[in-house]
């Protein structure tokens, strides 16, 4: 429960926060960068120690709760403001995601995490369990890569100058990921403790990896 309110929280921050483009030693980059990958370390995490099942419904769950977030926001933002509201414009720099921005989130959002999860669970498979610190890594690069892939275009094509678009992605993807290398000995602690509490480690022998199996657990 923790995890999955962790995660929600990660995935409409992201939403506010890509709103505001940040610089890093000249490196521009949307503010989203700050949170959304800890919705790959969380996934990591759920995926590790309960099984590609229990992060199939973590990540529909987070998409539902964006999507109810983002259509509220809308909603919001769509109704007149008040005669005395002079913030409008604000709001609306914050709320009033382009429809095409939304969809372009919430593809990119589903592909990047699922296959997240699928690269985790089948290397855990392969590997026996053994090497996490190599499947945390290189399953949040399989699922950044996909991210990006699927929402700069989809996002930004047309907007941005296409010899732009690939250098953003390139970008996007190597500072995701090399967030994912630097939490990752906090990452490995919590694993470790995770699977001694709760008394679990999940392999995937055998599991439908559908994403459409939402409610299957067992």
């Amino acid at each position: 429960m923790l995890f999955s309110t962790l995660f929600c929280v990660c995935l409409i921050s992201a939403n506010i926060l890509e709103t505001k483009q940040i610089s890093f030693s000249g490196i521009s980059v949307t503010g989203g960068l700050i949170v959304f990958p800890v919705s790959y370390i969380i996934n990591d995490c759920v995926c590790e120690v309960w099984g590609f099942q229990k992060a199939r419904l973590l990540i529909w769950l987070g998409f539902a709760m964006n999507f109810f977030f983002v259509a509220m926001g809308a909603l919001c933002d769509w109704i007149p403001g008040a005669p005395y509201w002079q913030n409008e414009a604000g709001f609306h720099a914050i709320f009033g995601l382009a429809p095409r921005i939304a969809g372009a989130s919430f593809v990119a959002f589903i592909v990047g995490s699922f296959a997240n999860a699928y690269v985790m669970s089948k290397m855990k498979i392969r590997d026996k369990g053994k090497r996490f610190s190599l499947r945390a890594i290189l399953s949040t690069l399989a699922g950044e890569t996909c991210d990006s892939i699927i929402f700069f275009p989809l996002a930004l094509g047309g907007v941005v100058p296409a010899e732009e678009l690939p250098v953003l992605m390139i970008w996007q993807i190597f500072l995701k990921t090399f967030y994912e290398v630097i939490a990752l000995p906090l990452t490995i602690r919590i694993v470790r403790k995770l699977k001694a509490h709760e008394g679990e480690d999940v392999y995937d022998n055998g599991v439908n990896y559908s994403i459409w199996k939402i409610f299957s657990l067992g």
